[in-house]
């Protein structure tokens, strides 16, 4: 944080830059939590960053681990003993966890030296009682947490009403965004086309019903969209799809528009979600087979069935590769998406060229410009996340949000910005690293081998079956050369107008999922030196069909659909080979055949001379 005041832009209409944590606040809320515990005869309790839908973005009203811990990033569990706290995290928010919590009440853990239900084990007393809101767990999630406590002589123990919700007492309400249709021209595909789809993948997955619990499958399956949860348009809720028969969508009434109504209705039910429990005992009293998403299910709904006589069937629902593999409507929609995206951006560029050099520009300043480009397209429905815009030592954090107590003004050195837009006919996502100023070597070192790392993934083909798991290494290749890495994944899928995070396509460590033609992914390597400067390079791809002369295999390779010039001043040409030089060409030449008809005057003139052959 700069040690001077800091001017602050008018608020964007699309995020806040209000800091929503303060550890002050852990000692007297945990130690509430604490006293309510031992009414209820618990040792202890898990509060994950989960809803009742395990999704990434949870609406405020759910923020359970944000209010208790002040931590605010978009995963972890804290576990609250009598004597004891932890707030379990991933690599991505080391340093954010130990900032925003206080850590002599809570002691911040990475999840890959300590795993949530290792450290239930480690530190459970015998005889200890651990509670657990089964809203807020998966089917495994618990089975792994029961071991864990059976291995520490304790036991897990499920609450029917969560203790925080009443010492919570400015709670936030529930959020009622409207639901409305989506249109036929970008989803491509009915309603109606897509549900007989999803009912002949239950009978020969050989169940009788489907729970979706998922919001991201409940919008894919019935073309509807909300606005429940911060910039992904999802209306959160449920449906029952049986083998047979019209499913049942369960949401608030006055929620649905009736432009929504009449299309939900047009092939099945809409019931108040009040009305899902007794539904879900319905099956089960007549013994049916219900499938329930591994990932997203809440170990709730699998005891509902269970106590009613049912078989909960945890698997994999078969609408996320069916939502993953995007077809032509949403492609073409895509792509017209990221050419407006992509003029914005440049025009973005054009502007942080111009003014960051002369002094006085805050990240705040360059996330509400932003956004201002972006609006101007008049087709912005919302930013996609939260915009990463970090100057210096906060562009080392790969998740950094600003606000105004962090904001610091871009001074010389790298600035990278990491941001997206939702539009009716595409999500978009890009990140790029700039230069303000001369760069150091060892950043144009750096910044060579993540575009290296970058280009191998777009250059990449590969063999049908591939996942992204046998990928992810090309794209760390020349930063492990140099005794360097980065700690997130290459690439994750996104998702057509719905989350710019989507499964279960991805580029990592962790993607097994085979990937297939119209999926769509981010490839986005990076390097960051914590307390100096952060880089991270990002265009997002499609999977598609290559033909090789002489192959005797199906061949994919990427289509890349995100447009806008790469920094320059940041590439070290002598870090390039002659193949990565001619890719680069070839794309920049496409950047200006694709983006030089959007834009005109200085942007226009800036933007030639951006992708000039290196």
């Amino acid at each position: 944080m700069t040690d001077s005041p800091v001017s602050v832009h008018p608020a964007c209409r699309f995020q806040s830059f209000s800091e929503p944590s303060d550890p002050a606040h852990v000692a007297p809320r945990v130690a509430a939590l604490r006293q309510a515990l031992s009414k209820l005869g618990l040792d202890g309790f898990i509060v994950p960053r989960a809803d009742e839908h395990q999704g990434e973005y949870v609406p405020a009203h759910m923020a359970r681990l944000a209010w208790l811990t002040g931590f605010t990033g978009s995963a972890g569990n804290a576990v609250i003993l009598r004597d004891k706290a932890a707030l379990i995290v991933d690599g991505r928010y080391t340093l954010q966890s130990a900032e925003q919590t206080d850590p002599a009440i809570i002691t911040p853990t990475r999840m890959e030296v300590t795993a949530l239900d290792r450290w239930v084990e480690l530190n459970l007393t015998a005889g200890a009682k651990l509670g657990y809101d089964p809203w807020l767990h998966t089917v495994d999630g618990v089975s792994k947490l029961e071991k864990a406590a059976a291995a520490a002589g304790g036991a897990l123990v499920a609450v029917k009403v969560n203790p925080i919700d009443a010492l919570w007492s400015d709670r936030p309400a529930p959020p009622a965004a409207p639901v409305r249709a989506h249109r036929a021209e970008f989803a491509g595909e009915t309603a109606a086309s897509k549900l007989a789809r999803i009912q002949e993948a239950l009978t020969k997955a050989r169940v009788d019903a489907l729970v979706v619990s998922d919001p991201h499958a409940l919008a894919w399956a019935f073309n509807i969209r909300g606005g429940d949860v911060e910039h992904t348009p999802l209306p959160l809720g449920y449906a029952i799809v049986p083998r047979e028969g019209r499913p049942t969508v369960f949401l608030e009434p006055e929620k649905v528009t009736n432009e929504a109504g009449d299309a939900i209705g047009a092939v099945g039910e809409i019931a108040p979600p009040a009305a899902l429990q007794k539904q879900i005992e319905a099956l089960g009293a007549a013994k049916a087979k219900v499938r329930l998403d591994a990932g997203t299910a809440a170990a709730a709904l699998a005891m509902l069935i269970r106590d009613a006589g049912g078989t909960p069937d945890a698997g994999t629902d078969p609408i996320a590769l069916m939502k993953a593999r995007k077809n032509t409507a949403e492609l073409e929609g895509t792509r017209a998406a990221h050419l407006r995206d992509g003029a914005a951006i440049v025009r973005f560029l054009h502007w942080l060229a111009r003014e960051a050099p002369k002094g006085g520009l805050t990240e705040i300043d360059a996330v509400a410009a932003l956004e201002d480009e972006r609006a101007r397209t008049g087709l912005l429905k919302d930013v996609s996340f939260t915009t990463i815009a970090g100057a210096g030592p906060n562009a080392a954090l790969p998740h950094y949000r600003v606000s105004e107590q962090s904001n610091r003004r871009i001074e010389p050195g790298i600035f990278l910005v990491d941001s997206g837009g939702q539009y009716e006919d595409g999500t978009t996502d890009i990140t790029r690293t700039m230069a303000i100023g001369e760069p150091t070597a060892e950043m144009r070192d750096r910044y060579t081998r993540v575009l290296k790392g970058h280009v191998a993934i777009s250059r990449v083909v590969f063999v049908k079956g591939t996942s992204g798991a046998q990928l992810d290494a090309l794209a760390r290749l020349p930063l492990w050369q140099a005794g360097l890495d980065f700690d997130h994944g290459t690439g994750h899928g996104v998702g057509s107008y719905l989350s710019v995070h989507e499964g279960p396509q991805r580029l990592s460590k962790l993607g097994t999922t085979p990937l297939e033609p119209g999926m769509i992914l981010s490839n986005e390597p990076g390097y960051y030196k914590t307390g100096e400067y952060g880089i991270r390079i990002e265009n997002l791809i499609v999977v598609e069909e290559r033909q090789i002369p002489g192959g005797d295999r199906t061949i994919y390779g990427f289509e890349t659909i995100t447009w806008a010039p790469y920094e320059r001043a940041l590439i070290d040409l002598s870090l390039l080979d002659e193949g990565e030089i001619a890719w680069i060409n070839a794309y920049h030449a496409q950047v200006w055949s694709n983006l030089a008809p959007l834009m005109e005057g200085e942007a226009k003139a800036w933007l030639e001379q951006a992708c000039l052959p290196l």
